[in-house]
């Protein structure tokens, strides 16, 4: 009997949570979009390294906005990097567009990220930046939609919901599923309960003086998930941190296992270290695994596992469907329990080791969540 309570206590836990996707889910999709507001001019900040999968046709996105006043700024570390002929032309196509491309050299410190983007926070022209990774998609009326989000009541920061959009390798759409039905649900889940105390990476509008009472970039330089750090900085002082009504496309690439097996472990141990009993708290976040092992425990009692298998179906299919519009979950949505069983075994992996890949360079997290060059 105390086998049972024991394997079924997290099983219950993962239903509840499922449960509380689909109520946040829903409670996100009743905020209505924002009103229109005057389009104040805005910078968009593009921090660049080698050629993305698409990179060309992802930056041309950001060209083509339409919006009457923004300027893009580019940054890379070096002269010859290949992203320099992508953005040279893009700026030969499109020369009405205001644009800048920044060589930065290299880092001092582990985070270049964070130093590309402060150099070009330094030349930008307009006190509403929004950064942006390399490998995002945009439509035309996302700077219209940020802008007035920005400008609502002591709004500081706005980050943007994303939809992954896979290459080509089968790990690929792995990885997508699980951000499409997985991810996000934990991101309105953690909305709905204590707010936007944090901020989610490919795509991030903020003030500049908002950041600047913080500290500017210098105060994230050592942080390996500098976004989540910049979002529940601000949120401390008091201003406010929204999740947008607006979802951007997150062109993941086509990764090969090794390759994929790394990111996702460089992630977890991120996570591990920016929150840490929030990571404990994952185990809720993996239904599936949770059910076969509770059916594998208890036979008998297949329809607990049955009904949790429910739950977390509509939980994913909504968050996929309602939230991100997403054509992969519609396409593969077979996939769903592959990933699952694959995002369990990594959450296990990503307590064990301190040290992460990251284009190229071997680093150390440290426990406070900075990190550290690995010599």
């Amino acid at each position: 009997m105390l086998l049972l309570l024991f394997l079924l206590a997290p099983v219950a836990g993962a239903v509840v949570y499922c449960i509380l996707i689909i109520v946040a889910t829903y409670r996100y999709r009743r905020v209505p979009p924002p009103e229109p507001a005057r389009p104040l001019p805005m910078s968009i900040l593009k921090p660049l390294s080698g050629i993305d999968e698409g990179l060309e046709e992802n930056l041309r996105t950001f060209f083509e906005q339409d919006y009457p006043a923004f300027e893009i700024l580019f940054a890379v570390r070096e002269v010859n990097d290949p992203a320099v002929s992508v953005v040279r032309k893009l700026q030969r196509e499109y020369a009405s567009v205001p644009s800048r491309l920044i060589f930065t050299g290299e880092p001092p410190y582990p985070n270049a990220k964070v130093f590309s983007l402060d150099q070009m926070m330094r030349q930008a022209a307009h006190d509403l930046l929004v950064m942006s990774d390399s490998d995002v998609r945009v439509t035309p009326g996302m700077l219209n939609v940020l802008s007035a989000e920005l400008q609502g009541d002591n709004v500081a920061l706005v980050t943007c919901p994303y939809r992954a959009a896979p290459g080509k390798s089968f790990w690929s759409r792995l990885e997508g599923i699980g951000l499409n039905t997985e991810f996000i649900g934990g991101v309105l889940v953690a909305r709905m309960l204590d707010g936007m105390k944090f901020a989610i990476g490919p795509t991030i509008a903020a003030r500049r003086q908002s950041l600047e009472r913080i500290g500017g970039f210098n105060r994230l330089k050592d942080y390996l998930a500098e976004d989540f750090v910049m979002g529940k900085l601000l949120a401390e002082t008091g201003e406010c941190v929204i999740l947008s009504s607006y979802v951007i496309e997150h062109r993941i690439g086509s990764q090969d296992l090794s390759a994929n097996l790394r990111h996702r472990l460089r992630w977890n141990r991120s996570t591990r270290r920016s929150r840490p009993w929030g990571y404990v708290g994952q185990a809720f976040t993996n239904p599936l695994p949770l059910a076969l092992i509770f059916w594998a425990a208890e036979p008998a009692w297949w329809p607990v596992a049955a009904i949790t298998v429910f739950f977390r179906a509509v939980a994913g299919w909504i968050t996929a469907e309602w939230v991100l519009r997403d054509p992969l979950t519609r396409r593969s949505w077979w996939l769903v329990p592959v990933q699952d069983i694959a995002s369990f075994l990594m959450w296990m992996a990503g307590f064990f080791g301190n040290t992460i890949l990251w284009r190229g360079r071997t680093y150390r997290l440290l426990a406070d969540g900075t990190f550290e060059l690995q010599t």
